[in-house]
């Protein structure tokens, strides 16, 4: 079993002292997003969890920990996301120097191989052009160079959940590029951040894009990455995709321990988040003691109905 940790929220930037009691509880519980009354129990045990893949903007938190993850025998890498993006559009990440810092820190402890990069969604608009994309590409590739063997890159998507506040951020002057001129913006970009990259011994590959970049020189990759997997950790398993994912996902069959409404980074074109203020007061709820990242959910039984508690 792949663990995914989290594709719903950032738990190493917000929830690493939750993380780290559940692995010593050796489980925890995710209730279904559509359906909060069903609710998982998810081992958390070494001998059960074939590798955990994270997701994080700040793996910072994590660090004082990593010894007894391996320490358990637990194998993992990080997928950090790093695009030093205005702070109209990413409000709350890392500077891109802290960024970096922390990513080259991480990488001279795990190795660059356990370290993927994403660049990812790339925003195109009247402010955020195809040059300031090559020129903010080339700028983070200076900093990681050695950090990092790969890039994953995607072309941001209509998210329903961020709708409003991608329309907002239009009335501040980031006219969204769409058809023929988003279009024009991928062809006049893409290829220059391929070259960059590989000048630096960066291979970019892409997420669940719908955009065809492969005559680009990107090849469709995946952050559940059976490949990878394999190369790092040896693993030999069966792999299938992971059918819960849109159709030009390739990632593999994971377990997601995150909840959605719970970070506080605000991107503003985040989908695991419909409302900034409800993550906010999600995030002051969160009980670090809880078997669940939020509220208190047992495992289903006749008992554990009337012990859910409600999110607000």
């Amino acid at each position: 079993m792949i663990i995914s940790a989290s594709r719903r929220t950032d738990i190493p930037a917000f929830f690493t002292p939750w993380f780290m009691n559940r692995i010593r509880a050796g489980f925890c519980t995710v209730p279904n997003p559509y359906n909060s009354r069903q609710v998982s129990r998810i081992s958390l045990r070494p001998e059960d969890v074939d590798a955990i893949v994270f997701s994080t903007r700040n793996p910072r938190p994590l660090f004082p920990h990593l010894d007894e993850l391996d320490r358990r025998g637990f194998r993992y890498y990080f997928l950090i996301t790093l695009v030093n993006n205005p702070r109209a559009i990413d409000p709350h990440s890392p500077s891109l120097r802290t960024a970096a810092e922390v990513i080259r820190r991480l990488a001279g402890s795990l190795g660059p191989q356990r370290v993927v990069w994403r660049y990812d969604p790339i925003v195109f608009s009247a402010s955020t052009s195809p040059d300031y994309h090559l020129e903010n590409f080339e700028s983070i590739v200076r900093l990681l160079q050695g950090s990092t063997q790969r890039c994953v890159i995607s072309i941001l998507d209509d998210y329903r959940k961020a709708r409003q506040r991608m329309a907002a951020l239009q009335r501040q002057g980031y006219r969204l590029l769409k058809g023929d001129e988003l279009e024009q913006a991928v062809v006049q970009t893409v290829p220059g951040l391929v070259q960059i990259a590989a000048q630096a011994g960066i291979e970019v590959t892409s997420c669940a894009e719908t955009f065809n970049l492969v005559p680009m020189g990107v090849r469709p990759g995946s952050c559940i990455d059976a490949d990878l997997l394999h190369a790092l950790f040896g693993l030999r398993l069966s792999w299938k995709k992971d059918p819960s994912q849109r159709a030009e996902c390739g990632c593999v069959l994971s377990r997601d321990i995150g909840m959605y409404d719970s970070c506080l980074f605000g991107c503003q074109y985040c989908y695991a988040t419909r409302d900034f203020a409800l993550s906010a007061r999600n995030y002051r709820s969160h009980d670090p003691q809880s078997p669940s990242l939020l509220g208190w959910h047992l495992p289903n039984s006749p008992a554990a109905a009337g012990a859910q508690m409600r999110l607000f």
